[in-house]
C-alpha cells in the first residue's frame, strides 16, 4: 500500500472541504462544471486503458467464486439496495436514486488495496475486475430504468448522452489507444501513468462538484446524514453474508477475503459520472454518490482488519 493509497481517502476529503470553502469565488464556480465534465471523461479513459479487458477470461478459471461474486454483486446487492433505499431514503428521491447508484456500482480500485491488506487472494480479486467493470456497464442503465423509469427525475436523452460521454467515448479512445501501443515498449510507461492519474482526475472533478453545488449541500445537510443508515446496514448484511456463502462453499481464507472485498466495495466512478449528467437539477444524487466513499473508506479498513482477526482461526 504505497503513500496514494494510504492518502486517498484524506484527498477525496479535502477535494471535498476545498470545494465548500471556494464556492463564493465566482471564476471557480464558472468553472467548476467543465472541470468536472472534463476530468470524470480523462479518469474514466485513465481506467478504461488501465483494465486489462482481454483478461476477463481469467476470472472464470475459479467458476465457483466468481459466480458467487456475480450472483452477490449484481442480482442480491441491488435489490437488497433498493429495499434498503425504499425503507430509509424513500422520502427523498435524488438521495434515494444516489444511494442505489452507489451500491450497484462494485468498486473497480481500492478494494485491491484492502484486499492485499487482509492478505486475501490479490490474483483473484484483480481477475474478477474486468467482468465486474463490464457488467456494470451494461447493468446500471438497466437497473435505473428497472427502479427509476416511472419517476419524473430519470431523462432518457441524459442518460443516453452521459452514457456516450463517459463511457462510449471514453471506452473507444482506450482501445484505440492501446492498438496503436500495442507491443511498443513505452505501452507499460504510458498505461501506468495514466493510471497514477485516476485520483487526481478524481479530486479535480469532485472539487468541481462540490464547488458548484455547494448552496444545495449545506441547504440539505440534515437529510444526507439519512445515509448513514441504509450504508452502514448493507456492510454489515453483506459481511454477514459473505462469510455465511463463505463457509457453506468451502472457501479457504485467501478466497473469503477477496470475495468480501470484492462484494462490499462500492463508488464506480461510472456512477458519479452518469449521475451527473443524466440527473440535471438533481444535484443530491451526485453529492450521495460523493458522501458515500467518505463512509466506506473507513468501513473497509475496519473490514480489512476484522477479517485478519477472522484469518486467525478461520
Amino acid at each position: 500500500m504505497d503513500l496514494i493509497e494510504k492518502l486517498e481517502p484524506a484527498l477525496i476529503f479535502g477535494s471535498v472541504i476545498l470545494g465548500l470553502m471556494l464556492h463564493d469565488i465566482e471564476f471557480l464556480r464558472s468553472i467548476s462544471p467543465s472541470l468536472i465534465t472534463i476530468f470524470l471523461a480523462l479518469m474514466l479513459f485513465a481506467l478504461f486503458l488501465d483494465v486489462p479487458l482481454n483478461d476477463i477470461r481469467n476470472s472464470f478459471r475459479n467458476i465457483k467464486f466468481t459466480s458467487t461474486s456475480l450472483i452477490i454483486n449484481f442480482i442480491w446487492t441491488p435489490l437488497f439496495g433498493y429495499f434498503l433505499g425504499n425503507l430509509f431514503l424513500n422520502g427523498n428521491l435524488d438521495l434515494f436514486i444516489g444511494f442505489v447508484m452507489l451500491i450497484l456500482t462494485p468498486c473497480t480500485d481500492w478494494y485491491l488495496v484492502f484486499t492485499k491488506m487482509s492478505k486475501g487472494n490479490l490474483p483473484l480479486s484483480l481477475s474478477i475486475l474486468p467482468l465486474n467493470l463490464v457488467l456494470q456497464l451494461v447493468l446500471l442503465p438497466v437497473y435505473l430504468l428497472l427502479f427509476f423509469s416511472s419517476s419524473n427525475s430519470l431523462e432518457l436523452v441524459n442518460l443516453a448522452d452521459s452514457l456516450i460521454t463517459f463511457i462510449v467515448l471514453p471506452f473507444i479512445a482506450s482501445l484505440i489507444v492501446k492498438y496503436i501501443l500495442k507491443d511498443k515498449p513505452i505501452k507499460d510507461k504510458i498505461t501506468s501513468g495514466f493510471s497514477s492519474l485516476q485520483l487526481p482526475f478524481l479530486c479535480i472533478a469532485i472539487f468541481g462538484l462540490f464547488n458548484t453545488e455547494a448552496k444545495s449541500l449545506i441547504s440539505n445537510l440534515d437529510q444526507i446524514g439519512v445515509l448513514f443508515i441504509p450504508v452502514i446496514l448493507f456492510f454489515i448484511v453483506n459481511f454477514i453474508l459473505d462469510y455465511v456463502v463463505s463457509r457453506r462453499l468451502k472457501f479457504n481464507y485467501e478466497d473469503y477475503a477477496s470475495l468480501t472485498l470484492t462484494t462490499l466495495a462500492r463508488n464506480s466512478p461510472l456512477a458519479l459520472a452518469i449521475a451527473i449528467s443524466s440527473f440535471t437539477n438533481h444535484e443530491l444524487v451526485a453529492i450521495a454518490l460523493v458522501v458515500g466513499p467518505l463512509i466506506e473508506l473507513p468501513v473497509l479498513y475496519i473490514v480489512s482488519r476484522v477479517l485478519l482477526r477472522i484469518r486467525e482461526d478461520y
